[in-house]
C-alpha cells in the first residue's frame, strides 16, 4: 500500500495537472522531500511542497525549507554576469584578461569572457592538487586557475565546467565589482527581490536547510578522469557523496562557503521568481533586457564533449542550459536556465514570461523524469 504524501501550499485551478505530477513524483518516483513553484506573467500560479526535509530527524518540509541547489548556480552567475553587462561594466567578447590580467597566462591570453559561460575555455579542471580548505578559500582556486595551461585549444571544443565555471565567472564578477558573487547577487538581485536563496549560506539559516540524500549508484557510471578531477576538485571533495553515502554539500562549511560552480541554496519559490523577474515585471520591469534574453537563448555549445559523457542532446547559450529535448526539454526555444545534480531545475520562458522552479533533497540520477514531467505538465497547462 503506497502512502499519499501531504501535500501544502496553492494551485491556480488552470495549473491543476502540475499538483497532479507532483503528487505522483511521491508516490511513484521516489521522492522524499521536495518543492514546486511557478510563476506565469508575474503571478504565481503553483506554489507546493512536502515530505520530509531531514530523514535524520523527521522535521517536514515547509514552505521556507531551501536545499543545495547544485548547477542551478551556475544559472545565478550567468545571470550575474548579464547584468553587468546591462550596466556596461562586462563586455561578454572581451578577453578575460580586460578584466583579470593574470589569468592571461599559458596560452589564455586571448580567451574572451563567453567562453568562460559556453564551456569552451579548455578548463574544466585544474591539475595542481587542492585541500578542501584550499577550495573554500576561493584565493588558492584563483591562483591554480592563473597557473593552468587549456585542456585543449579553446574555442574549439566544450566540455562541462562543472565546477571551475564558478570561479572562472565568479573571479570576473569579483574583479568588477569588489565583490565575491555570492555578496554581488545578495546585493543586487536576492535582497531587492526578497528571495530565499544565497550563494555563501547565512548561519541563521543552516538549520533550515533541507539534507541532502545521495542518488542510488549508477549500474554503469560515466568515468572519464578529467571529468572526474574537475567534478571533485582534485580530489578536495566528494562529489555528490563519499562512500558512506554522504553528500559533501550537507556540510555547514560548504554551505557557508558559496562554492561558486554549485553551491547555492535556495527554495524552489527563491529560482522561480528570480527567473520570472528576469523575463516579467516583478519590480520595476523585467530584469533582463530584450536585447539580453535574445543573446542567452543562443546556441553556443552543442554535441559531444571533449571530456564528457555520450552526447544526450544537452545545448548551451552564454551560461545557461537551453530546452534541450529529449534530455532535458523546457518549455521552448525561449527558455533558458539551469538544472542541477540529482534533480533540481529552474528557468525561464521568454515567450511565456514563466518563472519555475523546482528543488528536492532525494538526488536521482541517470533516468530521472521528475523534472522533465513538471515541466510537460506547465507546459500542457499553457496550451490548454
Amino acid at each position: 500500500m503506497v502512502t499519499q504524501p501531504q501535500i501544502h501550499g496553492d494551485v491556480d485551478d488552470r495549473f491543476g495537472r502540475v499538483a497532479d505530477v507532483f503528487r505522483d513524483n511521491f508516490t511513484a518516483r521516489g521522492e522524499v522531500g521536495a518543492a514546486v513553484t511557478v510563476y506565469v506573467r508575474g503571478r504565481k500560479v503553483v506554489d507546493l511542497y512536502g515530505g520530509v526535509a531531514d530523514t535524520r530527524t523527521g522535521r517536514q518540509w515547509d514552505a521556507h525549507t531551501p536545499v543545495v541547489v547544485f548547477s542551478c548556480t551556475k544559472g545565478i552567475l550567468a545571470i550575474c554576469a548579464y547584468l553587468l553587462a546591462q550596466q556596461g561594466r562586462l563586455d561578454l567578447d572581451a578577453p578575460v584578461t580586460r578584466y583579470w590580467p593574470e589569468f592571461g597566462q599559458h596560452g589564455k591570453a586571448h580567451i574572451p569572457v563567453r567562453w568562460l559561460l559556453t564551456h569552451q575555455a579548455g578548463l574544466p579542471a585544474v591539475d595542481r592538487p587542492l585541500t578542501l580548505d584550499e577550495v573554500l578559500a576561493w584565493d588558492p582556486v584563483i591562483k591554480a586557475i592563473e597557473a593552468q595551461a587549456p585542456l585543449w585549444e579553446p574555442g574549439t571544443a566544450h566540455g562541462y565546467h562543472s565546477m571551475t565555471y564558478g570561479w572562472l565567472v565568479g573571479e570576473v564578477v569579483r574583479r568588477i565589482t569588489g565583490q565575491l558573487p555570492g555578496a554581488f547577487f545578495a546585493d543586487t538581485v536576492a535582497g531587492p527581490l526578497g528571495l530565499h536563496t544565497w550563494l555563501g549560506l547565512p548561519a541563521a539559516e543552516s538549520d533550515t536547510v533541507a539534507w541532502g540524500l545521495a542518488p542510488p549508484p549508477e549500474p554503469d557510471p560515466f568515468v572519464d578522469p578529467v571529468a572526474e578531477r574537475g567534478i571533485t576538485m582534485g580530489g578536495a571533495f566528494a562529489f555528490p557523496a563519499d562512500a558512506d553515502g554522504l553528500v559533501s554539500f550537507n556540510d555547514d562549511a560548504i554551505r557557508a562557503a558559496g562554492v561558486p560552480g554549485a553551491g547555492a541554496v535556495s527554495t524552489a519559490e527563491g529560482l522561480a521568481r528570480l527567473y520570472a523577474a528576469c523575463v516579467s515585471d516583478l519590480r520595476g520591469g523585467p530584469l533582463l533586457t530584450a536585447a539580453s534574453v535574445d543573446d542567452a537563448v543562443v546556441v553556443r555549445s552543442r554535441g559531444q564533449q571533449r571530456h564528457g559523457p555520450p552526447d544526450t542532446g544537452q545545448r548551451w547559450g552564454t551560461g545557461f542550459l537551453l530546452h534541450s529535448p529529449p534530455a532535458r526539454p523546457l518549455l521552448g526555444e525561449r527558455s533558458f536556465g539551469h538544472d542541477g545534480a540529482g534533480g533540481n531545475l529552474a528557468f525561464a520562458d521568454a515567450e511565456h514570461q514563466v518563472g519555475f522552479g523546482y528543488v528536492v533533497n532525494q538526488m536521482r540520477g541517470m533516468g530521472d523524469e521528475r523534472a522533465n514531467l513538471l515541466t510537460a505538465a506547465v507546459r500542457t497547462c499553457l496550451d490548454d
